[in-house]
């Protein structure tokens, strides 16, 4: 299999690749990213140098450019790229729009023209909305996203649901809840939590920190996307979550408990507009359909993830101090500005 991974530099992508060339060394998997501010080519130093990974820099907007990849030849698409921060969303919905979209209607044009053999849609959960304190999402449940990232990515579901309509393309859509674990920009809680409490900084917590997500370790979310790719049924949606529903303050006060913090340190600040009281997602269908199970148990697998970044710092530091793109600059000495 040649694989197309799109955003293979971010948090998933990343992890999802090293996953990959593991479990598949007779495939070759073709990493299409832009590195925006969030994909660091550090995450894949480990593969970098493998004779099946080829990294190529470009924007999944960028017509042009996606056609040249898909013309050295693609068999399948895993389309993780995407805008994904809610907040920043908020702040300015164009570049979710941009590339959530208009990107992913590139790519589905392209997959489409050169033939692919399967298109796997990255999505979230947040696309459902919201639930009240009991229920869960299931593949069945509507639409009704509340922000504006939320809103591109239940836009970009529906555009691969239509091309699967209309023309035929083999396009899976499959919507995770939150993921934790190695290599996530600190910007979100876990890490931002950790890094802050290891610093014995103030941890921000909006509103009363009772919003409840559930909690799916990033290598559990590779291994079914890796069952999805290879089995899933074109047309259809796979939900994936770890059935480990948490509020934000439980997942704060753990971390905590974990580095010997005091609570102390946790801050509550203005809740965000729109945000999300409670998402929890009925992952039976793939459980049933494609025999996955996740292997991580949250207090297991949050704990393994506290020990990552403590000792990985070398790392955090060079991520939040924006050295991270040096690494770039250096393998292929082409410069990259911090607002990309």
């Amino acid at each position: 299999m040649r694989l197309l991974v799109t955003g293979g530099c971010g948090f998933i992508g990343s992890n999802f690749i090293r996953y990959i060339v593991r479990q598949h060394p007779d495939w070759t998997v073709v990493n299409f990213d832009a590195l925006t501010y969030a994909g660091n080519p550090e995450n894949l130093v480990e593969v970098s140098a493998m004779p099946n990974y080829h990294f190529v820099r470009g924007d999944i907007t960028d017509t042009a450019a996606v056609r040249n990849v898909f013309i050295e030849g693609v068999d399948a698409v895993v389309h993780f790229a995407a805008e994904s921060h809610v907040d920043r969303s908020i702040h300015d919905a164009s570049p979710f729009v941009r590339t959530n979209v208009l990107g992913t209607q590139v790519l589905l044009n392209a997959a489409r023209k050169f033939g692919v053999s399967k298109f796997v849609q990255v999505s979230t959960d947040e696309v459902y909305g919201t639930l009240g304190e009991t229920g869960y999402f299931t593949e069945a449940t509507p639409l009704a996203p509340n922000s504006p990232y939320s809103a591109s990515k239940a836009s970009a579901d529906l555009l691969a649901r239509a091309y699967h309509e209309t023309y035929g393309l083999p396009v899976i859509v499959s919507r995770c809840s939150n993921n934790y674990g190695p290599y996530q920009f600190p910007e979100k809680l876990v890490p931002l939590a950790i890094l802050n409490a290891y610093e014995d900084k103030e941890i921000p917590v909006y509103g009363d920190g009772k919003n409840v997500r559930d909690w799916l370790h990033v290598e559990d979310h590779c291994r079914a996307l890796d069952l999805v790719l290879q089995h899933g049924r074109p047309g259809d949606v796979y939900n994936v979550g770890g059935n480990n529903e948490h509020q934000n303050i439980e997942v704060v006060r753990t971390i905590l408990s974990i580095l010997g913090k005091p609570e102390s340190l946790i801050r509550f600040v203005t809740d965000r507009p729109g945000h999300d009281r409670r998402y929890a997602i009925d992952a039976s269908k793939i459980r049933r359909e494609l025999g996955w199970q996740p292997v991580y148990n949250f207090e297991d697998g949050l704990r393994e993830t506290v020990n990552w970044y403590i000792s990985n710092l070398d790392w955090c530091h060079r991520v939040r101090s924006g050295e991270y793109r040096s690494f770039y600059e250096l393998q292929y000495g082409e410069r990259l500005g911090i607002g990309q």
